[in-house]
């Protein structure tokens, strides 16, 4: 289970995020109603309460329902991205954090705007989907707050591949390649890099060449020996890669004793026979 972290509550002189633009609070709210069109991204998934997150910004939360039960979602406006915070009656403790395609693209800017508005920094993150196509050369100026990167207990690997691989459609908006990979990848970088440490080698070992070819390159190797085919990807084809990437990341954490790691310490590099 998830520990949450506390967040601050609003500042005195924020008014609800409901008013016009204006004002000091740096979150617009639109209903759930004028939001009800679109798809939406995963994109973090926070370790603090939604109450919190809308007594922080003074948004007015919603209830609705969709394939995974009842929710309560708001749904705001930062910086020029629509985002929405969410909870499923049932599900651990924590925040989903959903944006749309549109506004600022870097996600590490849209990480940015959220901690600051939010008042935290990144050891909220139990994991995220930005990093991935992201250029995070640049520290967002959240992530450099002293004395706030601090390594919380966070869920164990163990658990967590276990969901992903069962339903990784609780995890992404679509189940194609892209997602997934995008999605571990974000996940990997958040829990810095305690996931995925030795996946790439493990791969090119099992391979026999690709040492200088990055992990997901590598899967679609053994995905489309006869060699990658066009875009855009048949259903087929994007279900395939999805399929053997899930299979590799499963025999490569059964090779490690004790599956992925819980702990933070490095994972050990597999040795190519």
């Amino acid at each position: 289970m998830n520990e949450l972290v506390r967040i601050p509550d609003a500042e005195d002189d924020w008014e609800p995020a409901t008013e016009p633009p204006g004002g000091p609070n740096p979150a617009r709210q639109a209903s759930m109603f004028q939001c009800a069109a679109g798809p939406l991204c995963s994109f973090a998934f926070l370790s603090v309460d939604l109450d919190a997150v809308a007594r922080r910004l003074r948004l007015t939360l919603e209830t609705s329902w969709d394939g995974h039960g009842r929710v309560r979602a708001a749904f705001f406006v930062l910086d020029g991205t629509d985002f929405v915070a969410t909870h499923h009656e049932g599900d651990a403790p924590g925040t989903h954090i959903w944006t749309r395609k549109g506004g600022p693209v870097d996600s590490a800017a849209r990480a940015d705007s959220l901690l600051v508005a939010l008042g935290v920094g990144p050891e909220v993150v139990s994991y995220s989907t930005w990093g991935f196509g992201t250029d995070l050369s640049a520290v967002p100026p959240a992530w450099r707050r002293a004395g706030r990167v601090t390594r919380k207990p966070v869920r164990s690997r163990q658990d967590f591949w276990e969901d992903f691989k069962t339903y990784p459609g609780v995890f992404v908006a679509r189940v194609n390649f892209e997602s997934v990979a995008g999605f571990l990848n974000g996940y990997n970088f958040a829990s810095a890099g305690d996931l995925l440490n030795g996946f790439q080698e493990w791969l090119a070992a099992k391979l026999g060449f690709g040492g200088n070819l990055i992990w997901m390159d590598l899967v679609l190797k053994f995905a489309f020996p006869e060699g990658r085919p066009a875009q855009p990807w048949s259903p087929e084809d994007d279900q395939r890669a999805v399929d053997l990437l899930l299979e590799l990341l499963d025999e490569y954490f059964g090779s490690l004793a004790g599956g992925p790691r819980a702990d933070g310490e490095p994972q050990p590099t597999p040795q190519s026979s």
